[in-house]
């Protein structure tokens, strides 16, 4: 039996959720699904520059998971983009949503605060 998952820290949704290829109609495109914790591990390696370790303990799961979960959000995107496909950013399951600001790099792991909800969160932005 496997392992359950451990509850990943998501500061945020995104406020743009889909994106497709210019002049080609939905109906005629293939979709891949980027998680919220995918989005997340994006946001904080390439976007804020994060070392993996670092953004792995903002997200309150191994550095590992965290390596894990970065190969596949960019072989995801590497996919939509070189394939011409539709990229839709909901669900995931065992996402944690802070109602507070992102807290700052001190302290190790649990130390998060909220409910961890768990389930698949579909398209709804209002997690």
């Amino acid at each position: 039996m496997p392992r359950p998952f451990k509850c990943r820290r998501v500061f945020g949704t995104p406020g743009v959720d889909y994106f497709k290829p210019r002049g080609i109609p939905l109906s005629a495109l293939q979709e891949v699904g980027l998680t919220l914790d995918e989005f997340e591990a994006i946001r904080l390696a390439d976007l804020e520059g994060l070392y993996q370790e670092d953004a792995a303990k903002k997200m309150n799961i191994s550095r590992q998971t965290f390596g894990n979960t970065i190969a596949a959000a960019h072989k995801k995107i590497a996919d939509a983009i070189v394939n011409g496909k539709a990229l839709k950013i909901a669900g995931g399951i065992n996402i944690q949503i802070p109602e507070q600001p992102e807290p700052p790099l001190k302290g190790g792991f649990g130390q998060g605060r909220g409910r961890c909800r768990r389930g698949d969160f579909g398209t709804n932005n209002t997690i």
